[in-house]
């Protein structure tokens, strides 16, 4: 595995928030329902996204915005359109002094707006509704807006899937929802992350070293194996003190730091296995037993394996 894999591959829906937003001008939805992701794909017509805190970004057929909650943020047709509708938690819609709304129309399975939609903006919207169905790690390096534009992405047929889908009422078709939005979060990280804009993390940049790179990718491949900074200097042809050094200086904290928030990160995204068992989750990060593994989570996070575990149940 890869340090981009590892990063990504931790993203996993679980009847996820899917639905289709057809509006027309003049529109304006505020969104605070405090979803820990949104992705929205508009697939036609035009929006702008307007952060609180930041520029309004003017979307375009094809772009797709990311969203890091819990901040809320505003979509519409222009950034001086009053707020017409609030997205609250649950989610449920209101009027912006909070009554519950009633003018907006169901227009479908999974469809909602004012308007026809073959002339009014068209938005596919998926939230990841749990904290636990994306990792900490992977949350922590996302700026709160990341809109990433049509042009820049490569050939794809996942909106149009996603448009075809959301309508439909089949069997297993939260299934097939939950797994297309993964793969359109994924796809459209991997393009942002390559962009000089995307302010990549640290230890992403540090994959283009010949040393670091390297050893952080057998962090990432094995988390498990006793990993000593000996170990990985010998792996990687270099001396000890000259890996530690040049670890820390690129990915901005030592090796065996960065292996211990790796482990813990990975047990924690294992933790949200209902079936796992937490000796398992020890095994499979490195600790000898759960009593090791508890140790150091409580540590590092404040709280057990277990209370953590009950924390992010539904």
């Amino acid at each position: 595995m890869d340090a981009l894999s590892g990063l990504l591959v931790g993203p996993r829906a679980r009847s996820a928030f899917i639905l289709r937003s057809v509006l027309s001008p003049p529109w304006s939805v505020r969104v605070q329902d405090q979803a820990p992701l949104s992705v929205v794909a508009l697939a036609r017509g035009t929006a702008w996204v307007i952060p609180d805190d930041g520029d309004a970004v003017r979307l375009l057929p094809g772009d797709i915005a990311i969203m890091r909650g819990p901040a809320p943020y505003t979509f519409a047709d222009e950034p001086s359109t009053p707020v017409q509708v609030v997205i609250q938690p649950g989610p449920r819609r209101t009027t912006p002094t909070g009554e519950h709304l009633s003018e907006v129309v169901d227009l479908g399975p999974r469809t909602w707006g004012t308007g026809d939609p073959c002339k009014a903006a068209v938005m596919l919207i998926g939230k990841y509704q749990m904290s636990g169905e994306i990792s900490h790690r992977l949350l922590s390096t996302l700026q709160p807006l990341i809109v990433v534009p049509h042009d820049a992405q490569p050939s794809s047929p996942l909106i149009g899937m996603l448009t075809e889908e959301v309508t439909k009422e089949e069997a297993g078709q939260q299934v097939v929802l939950d797994r297309l939005l993964d793969l359109l979060l994924v796809t459209t990280l991997r393009t942002w992350f390559a962009r000089p804009e995307a302010e990549a993390p640290a230890w992403y940049r540090a994959l283009a070293d010949p040393v670091i790179g390297p050893t952080l990718r057998l962090l990432h491949k094995d988390p498990a194996h006793p990993w000593t900074v000996a170990a990985l200097a010998a792996r990687a042809g270099v001396s000890r003190s000259g890996l530690a050094r040049r670890f820390t200086d690129l990915v901005g904290e030592p090796p065996m730091a960065y292996l211990t928030g790796w482990r813990l990160d990975t047990a924690a995204d294992l933790l949200h296995e209902p079936d796992t068992t937490i000796a398992a989750v020890a095994r499979q990060v490195g600790y000898a037993s759960a009593s090791a593994l508890s140790t150091a989570f409580k540590r590092e996070r404040g709280s057990s394996p277990q209370q953590y575990r009950r924390s992010r149940e539904p």
